[in-house]
């Protein structure tokens, strides 16, 4: 049996906050979520709450959803990262469940505009001109090697480790290629994984790579992020690590998300439908 000692403990807070509060609780993963969504919500209609905590801070805002409805209450909304769960035909199970339109809210701030403006802010015009492959591309590219290795680990209950990795390890900066026998070694020494043969990982991977998913659905935001700091630093731009570090770009991302980028997501077509089937509970301003 699941444990839902945490969701538990985030139910029993939004029961109790019920009795001074009639509008809308969104559920969602982390405090940079919450930041995010903030900027879009009706504060007075709307309140937000963020589920951090181990094992899972998405399993917390799902399990939480779960106990909720099985007492019938209303007025509560859970949008989480839809991870893996399209690549494995997984749907949302209930209605009041919504996923990012790709991977996770990183990927959906580096699909839109607000790159753009992010390397007009910190990369070098000459370098990305001479760069001549597309930067999102490039990103996408390289990122899906981690997002399917990832993904062959948790497929075959292989428990390695990606925190923490050194993407530096196997990805030259002058260049933006990657190494991905070197990328194998890196996550299995940080799992401590040495048994694990490095050439059927790379068979595994690559037979993943034909698969031709959306690299959307399958790249992890935060290795993009990494990837993007990398050609910052050489390829793309001449920075000094601190100066383009992966929570700061992360930052400066969510800051150049517009409103406009998220009204033109199918997430927000979903939360105007949810809005629309759960009178009178509102989540959005009315002025996005």
């Amino acid at each position: 049996m699941r444990e839902f000692l945490k969701g538990e403990r985030f139910a029993n807070y939004i029961r109790l906050r019920r009795s001074t509060f009639t509008g809308t609780f969104l559920l969602v993963e982390g405090s940079s979520d919450k930041v995010f969504y903030q900027r879009f919500v009706d504060e007075l209609a709307c309140e937000l709450v963020d589920t951090s905590g181990k094992p899972s801070s998405r399993q917390n805002a799902i399990d939480t959803l779960e106990i909720l409805e099985k007492s019938n209450f209303q007025g509560v909304l859970v949008i989480v990262d839809a991870d893996f769960d399209r690549l494995k035909s997984l749907v949302p199970s209930s209605p009041n469940l919504l996923y990012t339109d790709t991977h996770d809210l990183e990927t959906m701030l580096i699909q839109s505009p607000a790159l753009d403006k992010v390397l007009a802010e910190f990369g070098s015009e000459e370098k990305i001109a001479q760069f001549k492959r597309d930067v999102r591309l490039t990103l996408c590219e390289i990122g899906i090697s981690v997002g399917y290795l990832l993904w062959i680990s948790q497929s075959e209950g292989l428990n390695l480790t990606f925190e923490g990795i050194t993407f530096s390890k196997f990805i030259d900066e002058q260049t933006l290629q990657i190494n991905e026998l070197q990328l194998i070694r890196e996550v299995k020494n940080k799992s401590q994984a040495y048994s694990l043969k490095d050439e059927e990982l790379q068979k595994q991977l690559i037979s993943q790579k034909s698969n031709n998913h959306d690299p959307w659905q399958v790249c992890c935001g935060h290795d993009l992020v990494e990837i993007l700091s990398l050609g910052l630093r050489k390829a793309l731009g001449t920075n000094k690590a601190a100066d383009v570090e992966p929570n700061a770009l992360e930052r400066s991302l969510r800051l150049a998300y517009e409103a406009v980028y998220f009204c033109k997501t199918q997430l927000y077509c979903n939360i105007r439908t949810w809005e629309s089937q759960n009178q009178p509970f509102k989540v959005l301003r009315n002025d996005i």
